[in-house]
């Protein structure tokens, strides 16, 4: 079998992991043929080829200089390999993608994950972060074993055999310029194949450790990611899926359609603090609404209070039952059914509300399962900041249709609107805290904190129901 192998490398910071992957790819009993695309000249053996030059004058555009390599020697190799110079390709990972090639269909095709070693031996999944999750509804049993999809493609590498490189290539999304979209340039290079060439990434979940490829870095320890600990509940999930069972509904969207992740519901969010500041100190139950992995709902549950969560999907649920929380089966829309009779002290809605379709039914659906005196408490990020309205008038492009729900998957949310909105569903706003971080404070203090419009990146509003609505709603309920 003669692979070709595509490594970018920029500057020297790296050197020590590139001569690492070098030494894996002689070590293969293949035809392998490397190929080391580099900002400068340098010599890495008479074994190793090396390519210099940019597409572009913008040093992220290097690793896209693979891509006309790959589609000029198309005839000459059988698996074609591209990388990052700290990303570990092994022979079982070459034979795990060739035997799932053989069982997957023509337009899937085998991805990695990639993953961190801790000092402590702890390995950690470092593509596992922010709004990226596995999709509940992509599970595919495929030669004996299961795959899924994880929304985040980039791996920092792909593997491509002949057949799917002439695919890719022939759908005319491969062989492009440098560009960004969904990802920053240098992602880009190693996401076309996903994002732009047809293909459907799958992760066979059932062999993983064959489907993970190592960064030798480890940069992001501590960063980002998430340990093998905590990975193992979800596939859990995934794999108890059976074949035929009908897909999940009710799935909750925690990005904006705009070309970049701004704004996004994190899967992952840090305990909001700020928001169980605000609970009254009385509360004995709590409904969180588009719960992650249930960090704030921990902190709430060892506060002795009761919390009922929704959760962003089944999969990051078992993260949170994990944690002792009750976790509904279902998704936002059946949840007020399925809690029809119980009443909780409060509601929780944390950074989700921006990104729902329709806020006001949202918001008057689960009125009904507030007590008379309890709270609804949301936080949303202020999209009539300053800097977003300087990015707006100068008609940033990944802004484009920002205004325009529909088409960007998000609401211009702003103090204003959201107070319309709990007027509308039956609540009356109570207290509105704005969150004024970073250079913004200097602002904040320098106008006396009378433009907390322009400054605060979020804010935190608390409401209550309105009796006569609220009466009006339970019987209609």
């Amino acid at each position: 079998m003669k692979i070709l192998v595509a490594i970018a490398s920029h500057g020297h910071r790296n050197d020590a992991y590139l001569q690492q992957l070098l030494d894996e790819y002689a070590s293969m009993p293949y035809d392998v043929h490397v190929v080391v695309v580099s900002n400068e000249p340098r010599d890495l053996g008479p074994d190793v080829e090396v390519v210099v030059g940019a597409p572009t004058a913008n040093p992220w555009s290097l690793p896209f200089a693979h891509k006309p390599i790959f589609a000029e020697r198309l005839e000459q190799h059988d698996l074609f390999i591209y990388s990052e110079d700290d990303t570990l390709i092994t022979q079982d990972h070459i034979e795990a993608f060739l035997w799932a090639s053989s069982v997957l269909e023509p337009d899937e095709i085998a991805g990695f994950l990639r993953s961190e070693r801790g000092p402590d031996g702890t390995l950690y999944y470092s593509t596992i972060h922010n709004h990226y999750h596995w999709d509940v509804n992509s599970v595919r049993w495929r030669g004996g074993e299961t795959f899924a999809h994880f929304t985040n493609e980039h791996g920092a590498c792909y593997l491509m055999t002949r057949a799917q490189l002439r695919r890719a290539i022939a759908s005319g999304g491969f062989n492009v310029p440098p560009h960004e979209g969904k990802y920053d340039l240098l992602v880009s290079a190693a996401t076309d194949p996903y994002t732009q060439c047809g293909f459907r990434k799958l992760v066979c979940i059932s062999q993983l450790p064959r489907f993970t490829c190592q960064h030798l870095t480890n940069r992001y320890i501590g960063r980002t990611g998430i340990s093998a600990e905590l990975l193992a509940p979800q596939l859990a999930e995934l794999m108890d899926t059976e074949p035929g069972q009908p897909e999940a509904s009710g799935a909750v969207r925690v990005e904006p359609r705009l070309p970049s992740a701004r704004w996004i519901k994190s899967y992952y969010e840090p305990c909001r603090d700020d928001l169980i500041a605000l609970l009254p100190d009385t509360t004995k139950s709590v409904l969180s609404i588009g719960c992650g992995w249930g960090r704030t709902e921990q902190a709430l549950l060892e506060r002795g209070i009761a919390v009922t969560a929704v959760p962003l999907d089944r999969v990051i649920g078992r993260l949170a039952a994990g944690h002792g929380v009750r976790v509904l089966p279902c998704g936002l829309q059946a949840a007020p059914a399925a809690l029809a009779g119980e009443q909780f002290d409060a509601l929780l809605i944390s950074g989700l509300i921006h990104l729902v379709d329709d806020p006001v039914a949202l918001l008057r659906s689960y009125r009904q399962l507030l007590r008379p005196d309890g709270l609804a408490i949301a936080s949303f990020p202020n999209l009539e900041h300053a800097s977003v309205r300087w990015r707006r008038f100068r008609r940033a492009p990944a802004l484009e249709h920002l205004g325009d729900a529909e088409r960007s998957g998000i609401h211009v949310t702003s103090p204003g609107l959201v107070r319309r909105w709990l007027d509308s569903a039956g609540y009356a706003m109570t207290q509105l805290e704005p969150q004024v971080s970073g250079r913004w404070r200097r602002y904040h203090r320098a106008t006396l904190g009378l433009l907390d419009g322009l400054w605060a990146g979020d804010y935190a509003v608390v409401a209550r129901p309105r009796a006569s609505d609220l009466g009006a709603a339970r019987g209609a309920a």
